[in-house]
């Protein structure tokens, strides 16, 4: 049986492995609740690439999601059969070439690969350090860390309130039952 998480124990990792943890790590990124930290290794994996010759820049596409509803436009990065998008420098706006609307006709290759993995890879790669911050670790059921007296906030409804409680609790058959 083969394991799903092998171990870092490899020196060097093959560009086609760093292409699939960037495909892996931009894929959760997506549906993180804070994307930051993978777009972050994404972004820098993807540039140490292009310094060292191994991906290359292809052109500028308009942004499926512009933030504020305005135009906005986004690297398209070639890493071996995989596509990705970066945001502009601005001398990428100068240099490359804008190559309109992103059309959907092409798909990078399926990969099965863990996330955790996946940013293994990436930091072995960039020469980070795995260490977790404090903020990182997650606390509670919710993920969030509690603070004291979170929970004892009034609501601005009641402050301002100029409802009173009956003395008698009201009764919907309270006429009938006079009669």
């Amino acid at each position: 049986m083969k394991p799903k998480d092998p171990g870092l124990n490899k020196l060097n990792f093959t560009n086609e492995e760093i292409f699939q943890a960037i495909f892996v790590v931009n894929k959760h990124a997506k549906t993180a609740l804070e994307p930051s930290e993978l777009y972050s290794l994404k972004r820098q994996a993807i540039i140490k690439l292009i310094d060292k010759g191994i991906a290359k820049k292809v052109g500028l596409h308009f942004s499926n999601n512009p933030r504020a509803s305005k135009q906005q436009s986004d690297v398209l990065i070639a890493c071996g059969d995989f596509f990705f998008h970066i945001p502009p420098l601005k001398e990428d706006f100068k240099l490359l070439p804008h190559l309109g609307i992103l059309e959907n006709t092409h798909r990078n290759p399926k990969v099965s690969m863990s996330l955790s993995y996946a940013k293994k890879i990436l930091q072995h790669f960039l020469g980070i350090d795995n260490v977790k911050s404090v903020s990182n670790i997650k606390h509670g059921s919710n993920h969030r860390k509690n603070t004291p007296g979170q929970f004892l906030k009034t609501s601005s409804f009641l402050n301002n309130s100029t409802f009173t409680f009956p003395s008698e609790p009201i009764r919907k058959n309270k006429g009938k039952q006079q009669r």
